[in-house]
């Protein structure tokens, strides 16, 4: 065989090798990529609060927090949330809000629930918690957003003022919409303190249908 047969031959099987590596590699990047969005999905149920500041999406721990969750989700389905306010804002803490319009008229609620925050999941960044009184089981339609890790609300023991906070879910996205929202002027309003100057109204909260996020 001649040079020029042996070089001949040597560029047909290189092209063979492209023509049938190229698609394969294609194929394996595509299969990549769909694991790395199923990577993605949550069977958890995400909602999106949608606020005069921005949207912040939230997925929600039915399995950690299930009396929580389903509270909350009646709240969302009855349109509870609707043109409530973030009314109480304390940068370096947390946002809380879900109980107040912007006249800061408190909004009737369903019975109180059962304190979950014996759950082990910590009161850090990003975080969601219900909002309660002193007493354990007293947590209703108000929530709020942990700023930074405040462990120190977390369960410790059974007492009072041991129990802590039930954390039920945590931002998924929209977390530089909650830092901005904790960065507005507060003053005080009928009695309540570090209320915004400028309402940051909660125009809705919904349920994600896509739960690809």
């Amino acid at each position: 065989m001649t040079n020029k047969h042996k070089k001949a031959r040597f560029t047909i099987v290189m092209m063979f090798i492209l023509l049938t590596t190229v698609p394969l590699l294609s194929s394996m990047a595509k299969k990549s990529n769909k694991e790395q969005s199923m990577s993605n999905k949550t069977e958890n149920p995400i909602v999106v609060i949608d606020t005069t500041s921005g949207r912040i999406g939230i997925e929600l721990f039915q399995e950690k927090a299930p009396i929580t969750v389903a509270n909350f989700l009646q709240y969302v389905k009855d349109d509870f949330y609707k043109d409530t306010i973030f009314h109480r804002v304390i940068p370096g803490f947390m946002i809380q809000g879900g109980g107040f319009t912007k006249d800061m008229k408190q909004k009737k609620t369903l019975d109180p629930i059962k304190n979950e925050a014996f759950n082990e999941i910590s009161n850090e960044r990003g975080t969601i918690a219900m909002a309660r009184t002193s007493v354990i089981d007293s947590a209703t339609s108000q929530f709020f957003i942990n700023l930074v890790d405040n462990d120190f609300l977390d369960f410790k023991n059974s007492s009072a003022s041991g129990f802590g906070y039930c954390v039920f879910g945590k931002v998924v996205y929209g977390m530089d919409i909650v830092d901005d929202i904790s960065k507005v002027y507060t003053t005080s309003h009928g009695g309540h303190q570090d209320v915004p100057q400028t309402p940051i109204v909660i125009k809705s909260v919904s349920i994600l249908e896509d739960q690809n996020f």
